[in-house]
């Protein structure tokens, strides 16, 4: 018998969901039962790419449930600065599946000992809870950084000390100096991008400042992050909140955990995606010599316009390094008319790049002929970062002058610096930033290494999650 029955309910968005969908893992193989909630879509992709049949196979307590889509934006969606449309809406649709699941439970199917949900829904699951006058603790999971969402947190406060609103292109680097844990460090420019004013008001700002200020209210917390990575944050963020549990990094704490549970044994290994990878890349990658590939990725749900995808690629040409590039058919905001890509671009395409709609990320990102990362996003490798919106500002702000394993691309988009940061991060600054990228390995590696503190927290979740149960049942 599993120890507890945990729903999980992740945003139906590609890194939300895969995410949250190894934290499920990380549950099951600690004997707990997981119901994981999404929507016929994510789902249907789950078993398409993702092989969650043989998830399930492998662990018999996790079990798949599904609503149906809330929107019709096709089978790939990339929603660019329409997701808080896309984040309302589903906050809305999931509300009576939420209800019924809440309700449910026979001999077979154990009453929930605890919802561990998207913390961008905010309250919904306690506002379910409370309709039906059931008392079950609400977990706030939160896939952001925890610099980004302690900087929703914040938003009040900065509010209050005149640092809000940003005030036009011109204040952009304002130093931002009453942010506790960031004092002095970000400029607005690095702030969270729906912190930015836009043309119609600055709703996004107000809607993912009050969600997060929701997550208050929740009965702990859990960050996909560890103590040494982002640790005076952390420590801001447990002045506010009872319970906090950092279990991050979720892959490699993933990895770990399944190691240790099948010594002896083969460790089972999913394809962990919702899009159709192409392996072929990895074929070609095995031929590059080691450290000579700058990997390009803008993730799942960036839109780009044509303009800044030649400068990027020219940049890329230009510094006569090799490339991959996942480049989803939908990555470029209206109609991409191929006649418009330079002769330049297409022959120094061919002869030192390679060009996807999907990669297998974490097996790319530690291929022996991976030298750099050109990215929206944070990894374990020296990398560039070209910021497109939520955490990715933030973020970027932190790769370059607190951990120090790459630049900082944000609000420039021109060939010229592409073409130098690359040089820079491959060449000129390689040993730099290769030293501080394996720092950061190592002290991840400790974390979620036996006594460490991502080990650690992981522990104390399932003892909090086993005791909500006995105390529900």
């Amino acid at each position: 018998m599993a120890e507890a029955h945990v729903l999980i309910f992740p945003l139906p968005l590609s890194a939300h969901v895969l995410s949250m969908l190894k934290l499920a893992e990380l549950l099951v193989l600690q004997n707990l039962r997981v119901t994981f909630l999404t929507t016929d879509t994510i789902h249907s992709r789950l078993a398409r790419f993702g092989e969650i049949k043989v998830l399930s196979e492998s662990y018999p307590t996790l079990h798949f449930k599904t609503f149906s889509d809330c929107n019709d934006e096709g089978d790939h969606p990339g929603f660019g600065d329409r997701i808080w449309d896309f984040i309302s809406s589903v906050t809305l649709h999931a509300k009576s599946f939420l209800r019924d699941i809440l309700l449910s439970h026979t001999p077979q199917i154990p009453k929930l000992s605890c919802v561990i949900q998207d913390g961008i829904f905010g309250s919904l699951s306690s506002g379910v809870a409370a309709e039906l006058n059931i008392s079950i603790p609400i977990i706030h999971f939160r896939t952001v950084s925890s610099c980004c969402f302690w900087a929703y947190i914040s938003a009040t406060k900065l509010l209050q000390f005149q640092e809000l609103p940003i005030r036009g292109d011109d204040d952009m680097d304002r130093i931002i100096k009453h942010l506790p844990g960031m004092e002095n460090l970000l400029r607005c420019r690095d702030l969270p991008s729906f912190f930015r004013p836009n043309k119609e008001g600055n709703s996004t700002f107000e809607s993912y400042a009050d969600r997060s200020r929701q997550s208050l209210a929740a009965d702990a917390l859990i960050l996909n992050s560890f103590e040494d990575l982002e640790g005076p944050v952390l420590s801001q963020i447990r002045h506010n909140f009872s319970k906090v549990y950092t279990v991050g990094p979720l892959h490699h704490h993933l990895n770990m955990r399944k190691a240790e549970s099948n010594k002896g044994k083969e460790i089972p290994r999913f394809k962990n995606s919702i899009f159709q990878v192409d392996r072929s890349c990895m074929t070609w990658l095995d031929a590059q010599p080691e450290g000579s590939v700058m990997y390009v990725s803008f993730g799942s749900t960036t839109i780009v316009n044509k303009e800044d995808l030649i400068e990027i690629w020219h940049g890329l040409v230009n510094s006569k390094k090799g490339f991959l590039w996942v480049m989803r058919p939908d990555i470029v905001a209206g109609k991409h008319n191929e006649d418009h890509i330079p002769n330049e671009v297409k022959e120094g395409t061919k002869e030192r790049g390679f060009i996807t709609e999907w990669a297998p990320q974490e097996e790319v990102l530690t291929h022996k002929a991976i030298g750099g990362f050109l990215t929206h996003l944070v990894a374990g490798v020296p990398m560039i970062c070209w910021p497109y919106f939520a955490d990715q500002q933030i973020n970027s702000r932190f790769v370059s002058e607190v951990w120090k394993v790459g630049l900082d691309m944000k609000d420039i988009c021109d060939r010229d610096v592409v073409e130098k940061m690359v040089n820079d991060v491959m060449v000129h600054r390689r040993e730099e930033f290769l030293k501080s990228a394996q720092a950061m390995a190592m002290l991840a590696h400790k974390s979620v290494s036996p006594g460490g503190s991502s080990y650690t927290s992981l522990h104390d979740l399932i003892e909090y999650i086993i005791s909500a149960g006995r105390e529900n049942n």
